[in-house]
């Protein structure tokens, strides 16, 4: 059988999609503080959104997390997690391995604070099995990785633990945050599936727009 469109673009753009791997691992390397990436904006996000055609997800039921390798070393004694949790809060204080001794955190999903990080999950965005089923699953492990452990895109957002459970696997169409970061999670959404050449199904792509026409 003849590889879909979505496949095809995928193999035709594997040479970028190495060059971009190793660019973010790169990239990964970060500074020891730095702020959350701010998404592209609507406009562009709904230029990008409106050039991805709607594509069935396939090989969803091929999906194993160990495929995307986490956490990584970001930073001197930071791995990924640490590093987020170092980002993502106020006043944050470490000890010589990273972890966190002190700070406040607020998840943008639903509100909820917490001075104790250990309460919050590290969200991918996108979830690996979401990526994972619109074109991750052609990808080399190296690749994966790179995606799981990207500190350099809005891919990664500490959240609270009962809103990173709820959300699960599931894209735009079947769950959203609260309202007032809607906009915000379609914009990072679209930018980091653009990014990195993932597809979009019927249903996502409609609830994006619906989304980043209100923005």
């Amino acid at each position: 059988m003849a590889p879909s469109i979505s496949i095809r673009r995928f193999l035709t753009t594997a040479p970028a999609v190495a060059a971009l791997t190793a660019a973010t691992v790169l990239t990964a390397v970060a500074p020891a503080q730095a702020a959350l990436p701010t998404p592209i904006s609507a406009a562009t996000a709904r230029s990008y959104l409106a050039g991805m055609p709607a594509t069935a997800e396939t090989h969803g039921d091929s999906y194993d997390r160990t495929l995307f390798p986490a956490w990584i070393t970001i930073s001197g004694t930071c791995d990924t997690r640490e590093w987020i949790v170092k980002r993502d809060g106020s006043n944050v204080t470490t000890d010589t391995s990273c972890k966190a001794t002190g700070g406040s955190w607020s998840s943008v999903y639903d509100n909820v604070t917490t001075t104790n990080p250990s309460s919050f999950d590290v969200d991918h965005l996108v979830p690996l099995a979401e990526a994972w089923a619109s074109g991750a699953w052609a990808w080399t492990t190296a690749q994966r990785q790179a995606f799981a452990n990207d500190v350099s895109r809005p891919q990664l957002l500490l959240v609270s633990a009962s809103s990173n459970r709820s959300k699960g696997d599931r894209d735009p169409a079947e769950w959203l945050p609260q309202a007032s970061y809607q906009c915000t999670y379609a914009r990072a959404w679209v930018q980091v599936k653009q990014y990195y050449n993932l597809t979009v199904d019927s249903a996502e792509k409609t609830a994006l727009t619906g989304i980043l026409n209100n923005c």
